[in-house]
């Protein structure tokens, strides 16, 4: 439906949600000793990695959208 490149990037972001549950369960388990209630330090950078990705991957899908269309 979407094409090749968008269609494998789709599948990316799927992927990438997938490893953020599975890091935000951790997270569950690792809380930080410096701030309760929160995740431990490298459960927040993963977590903030994951998530910038998936923005980066969101815009050139945005991109590619545009340029079809054209």
């Amino acid at each position: 439906m979407m094409g090749v490149s968008r269609g494998r990037l789709a599948v990316t972001l799927d992927v990438l949600t997938d490893a953020l549950v599975l890091v935000g369960q951790h997270g569950v388990y690792c809380q930080s000793a410096r701030q309760p209630g929160k995740p431990a330090m490298d459960i927040q950078i993963i977590t903030k990695q994951i998530v910038d990705a998936k923005d980066l991957i969101a815009s050139v899908m945005a991109e590619l959208k545009a340029a079809r269309g054209q």
